[in-house]
């Protein structure tokens, strides 16, 4: 498992059940494959993004709370990762650390840099609410192992809704200068908000083996269906990423942001020291 991630909350609570995919045909092997990564790196960028607010939270219950939030990411990504290294031999420390930066299939949205605080709340809030659709999406999945775990995950990943929801709640309703940040941010992440939920290029594969419940375009209209009554009562626009605007080609490739190379730079660093080292 990734270093950062033994013993935290969200390892321990999401330790799956790992049993063979041998009822799967080679193509939903591959899609399941990609999908668990997909899975993984979101959770494991977040974490570790999140996690460098450590100290320098504007609050020191914020502090305890960022540190807490950043360890379950981290737990659930080990998880994932896990799963992906029994089903189809690969080294769960590879896949974490080892992997060049581009080769990172993570979400647009967790590209984006830490930032200040209202760039965090508002990343946080957006990626929340589109992984519960997705979690809820795979909480049936026909592989029953991911089912079991995702079921684990999510009852984690409520705390974090909150938790996001509140601050969101917080800043928006702040005059001046946080709701100011909050709406400079919104605006910037906004359009990659959408790109959690962006179709894979297995989706097919996936909707025929249910695997997943729903493809990704009705993943979002489901989020956008979710968070737009907050929104609303907020007074914050839309995210523009809808199915229209998002390109899924783009959503989880490409060249990677200067801010994650940075992050990658960090993750790795001690693993770079000494590759043969055991965690």
């Amino acid at each position: 498992m990734p270093a950062s991630a033994e013993g935290t909350a969200g390892d321990r609570a999401a330790e799956p059940a790992a049993e063979p995919a041998a009822d799967l045909t080679a193509q939903a092997r591959a899609a399941l494959a990609e999908l668990l990564l997909a899975l993984a790196d979101d959770e494991f960028v977040i974490g570790f993004s999140d996690s460098e607010w450590t100290g320098i939270a504007p609050l020191l219950e914020e502090d305890v709370a960022m540190s807490s939030l950043a360890q379950d990411e981290l737990g659930h990504s080990a998880a994932f990762y896990g799963l992906l290294g029994t089903l189809f031999g690969r080294d769960p420390d590879a896949l974490a650390y080892d992997r060049d930066a581009d080769a990172f299939r993570h979400a647009r949205l967790v590209d984006h840099g830490r930032g200040d605080w209202a760039t965090t709340i508002a990343r946080r809030y957006l990626y929340d609410t589109a992984d519960s659709i997705r979690l809820e999406a795979l909480a049936t999945s026909s592989f029953r192992p991911l089912a079991d775990l995702v079921g684990k995950v999510r009852r984690e990943e409520t705390y974090h809704l909150l938790h996001a929801e509140a601050w969101l709640e917080r800043l928006a309703r702040a005059e001046g200068e946080p709701r100011a940040r909050l709406l400079a941010a919104w605006r910037r992440l906004g359009p990659d908000g959408a790109s959690v939920l962006a179709p894979l290029p297995s989706e097919a594969v996936l909707l025929e083996a249910v695997l997943l419940e729903a493809g990704g375009l009705e993943l979002q209209a489901r989020w956008l269906a979710r968070i737009r009554p907050t929104l609303d009562r907020l007074g914050l626009p839309d995210p523009i990423a809808c199915a229209e605007s998002m390109d899924p080609r783009l959503a989880r490739s490409g060249p990677r942001s200067e801010a994650f190379h940075w992050l990658w730079g960090e993750f790795t660093s001690v693993r770079r020291l000494d590759p043969k080292a055991v965690w």
